[in-house]
């Protein structure tokens, strides 16, 4: 009986051939394999000796690609009275990326988890194709395994093959333990298995995974991280859909980039949500929006959907006037004339009345918070923060070296950079939240900052027996309640929902609660560190003119493009050699940074 370490050294050896391929069926094939039975020679230190030759023959299970369209045939899902989508049916086709659109509360992760069969539909079935690449969220059934292992468990059928070859290793080599040898070998062919650690590599290097953290646990590498090599995840194995739920949340710009080009190259369905407009605007075919108690599709991107909706709306919108312009006539002729001689005519004008009057139209779920910021009377003085010299290290990492800058009244700067650069730890220190090891800020004269954590919890401690409307009446002494529910109405809290317990809130509903309590209170400075994270498209778009029109400086950090674009004239650049400080648009700042 051969040990374990000499089957390793056996399945080395093991040579999958394919002899044939069916016509038009792709990776349908009859393999043959030789394996070498020999005996093992003690007396002679663990050489190999007297190798015999045996030809175990076998065919490997038909494996077809299949169609790659997903189909949805009469899809309802409803929480309670409110309906998310009736009767749907909308077929995704191979080669086209999707982005699926509508607020926050709309449905689409409540879709996506109907697709990915993870939650049921009131009615209606879904056909998908085999192979199928699923951003997931639950990390921590993967925390005991190692990077690479986790991205190669992406393609279940490799994974259960190399499993259960391994297994294989430590039982006796029999006639039937070779045949499944070579059965195992053939699938792991098929699947690109040998080359799966380094096509593992190539995806966690694009999403910028440090190369020291591949053979690691997942337990002891940073969440970010964590969440990257899931999408990698979704990513291994050639899929032919994938289904990408929020794949740019901690990706930095670079990574963010990267994506794309992928997902361009991609030739399957591709179903994606995300925050992120650049993002869909670059990566998207199609819109799938989720309105009106249904899914309505887009040729083109986002920013396509939005100009055919908006002019669809206002088409309705001048029917309505019109059909109600109409009504009044009619009406008024009835008045006139419907005691006297022209009984037919009035009930023809009747009957023209009742089919001109609007139908119960299913409405909008839409929903635009009204964003604005507005600077204390109070000017501040020309220099808003003095930084000299600051610097900060994390045990043995330098995060930041003798940083220095003037910020001045009236800036609009976006922070930027890979994640792990310092983004987060400058904006600390300019909140003066965490001091420099050396250097110094110093705020200006008359300065009042305004300031948006990343992470909710440095403000909102959502342990708390509070509502939103009592924590944000916290915020300013002495302000009215009409100004606090003013403000909640604004940022969408009408009704019962101001008084939400604030740890029943969301991640969005926190976001613009923060926001609602900086429309609420004194300020000239606004610091805000990725405020976008947990906003929708409706939600960031508000955001950025506020940003805009805001008198007073802003400094905020982000990866989102198109809200950076939105406000700043400022860019603070944490790249690979340092931080730079670049006087102009982002997009400037890029183009100058490709001619460098």
């Amino acid at each position: 009986m051969l040990d374990s370490q000499q089957l390793r050294s056996l399945a080395r050896i093991i040579c999958p051939f394919r002899l044939r391929q069916s016509p038009g069926i792709e990776r349908s094939k009859v393999t043959q394999y030789y394996i070498y039975r020999v005996t093992f020679d003690r007396s002679t230190a663990g050489a190999f000796t007297q190798p015999k030759w045996t030809n175990y023959s076998c065919e490997t299970p038909n494996y077809k690609i299949g169609f790659t369209m997903i189909t949805l045939n009469k899809i309802s899902k409803s929480f309670g009275t409110r309906i998310l989508f009736e009767n749907v049916t909308i077929t995704f086709n191979a080669g086209n990326r999707y982005g699926l659109t509508g607020p926050n509360g709309a449905g689409k992760t409540t879709l996506l988890k109907i697709i990915m069969g993870i939650e049921e539909p009131l009615t209606g079935t879904i056909t998908m194709p085999d192979r199928v690449g699923i951003l997931r969220q639950n990390i921590e059934d993967f925390l005991n395994f190692k990077v690479l292992d986790v991205v190669i468990m992406g393609n279940k059928r490799l994974w259960n093959a190399l499993q259960e070859r391994d297994a294989l290793y430590d039982v006796e080599m029999t006639d039937e333990v070779g045949i499944k040898f070579g059965d195992l070998e053939g699938i792991i062919a098929e699947e690109n298995g040998y080359s799966a650690d380094s096509d593992a590599e190539i995806l966690l290097a694009g999403t910028g995974l440090p190369h020291e953290y591949f053979d690691q646990k997942m337990s002891a590498i940073p969440t970010d991280m964590q969440f990257r090599v899931l999408l990698c995840q979704a990513l291994f194995g050639e899929p032919q859909a994938l289904l990408l739920d929020e794949p740019t949340n901690h990706l930095d710009m670079e990574s963010i980039g990267w994506l794309e080009t992928f997902l361009h190259d991609y030739k399957g369905t591709l179903i994606v949500i995300s925050h992120d407009r650049h993002f869909l605007n670059s990566v998207t075919t199609h819109i799938a929006d989720i309105d009106y108690e249904t899914i309505i599709m887009y040729p083109g991107n986002y920013d396509d959907m939005v100009v055919t909706k908006t002019a669809a709306r206002e088409r309705a919108d001048l029917e309505s006037k019109s059909k109600e312009k109409k009504i009044s006539q009619l009406q008024d002729f009835v008045s006139r004339f419907g005691a006297g001689t022209r009984a037919s005519q009035v009930q023809s004008r009747l009957r023209e009345i009742k089919r001109l009057q609007p139908q119960d139209a299913k409405k909008t779920n839409i929903q635009r918070p009204y964003i604005r910021f507005i600077p204390t009377e109070k000017a501040p003085g020309k220099i808003i923060l003095k930084v000299e010299h600051i610097s900060k290290s994390y045990e043995d990492l330098a995060v930041i070296k003798k940083f220095s800058i003037e910020i001045e009244r009236g800036d609009k700067i976006a922070i930027i950079g890979n994640n792990g650069r310092g983004k987060t730890t400058l904006i600390k220190m300019l909140v003066q939240a965490l001091q420099p090891d050396s250097g110094k800020v110093e705020l200006g004269h008359q300065v009042q900052v305004s300031y948006f954590p990343q992470n909710h919890g440095e403000l909102i401690d959502k342990k708390q027996e509070k509502t939103g409307f009592e924590w944000l009446k916290e915020r300013k002494q002495g302000v009215y309640d009409q100004d606090i529910r003013g403000v909640m109405g604004k940022m969408l809290f009408g009704g019962d929902d101001a008084f939400k317990q604030i740890r029943a809130l969301s991640g969005g509903e926190t976001a613009r609660l923060v926001i609602a309590s900086m429309m609420l209170t004194d300020h000239n400075v606004l610091i805000m560190d990725e405020p976008n994270n947990h906003l929708d498209l409706e939600a960031v778009s508000a955001l950025g003119w506020a940003l805009s029109e805001y008198k007073g400086t802003v400094i905020l950090a982000a990866h989102d493009r198109d809200l950076i674009d939105d406000f700043a004239t400022k860019i603070i650049a944490f790249e690979a050699d340092g931080i730079h400080i670049f006087s102009g648009p982002l997009e400037e700042y890029l183009a100058n940074k490709k001619t460098m």
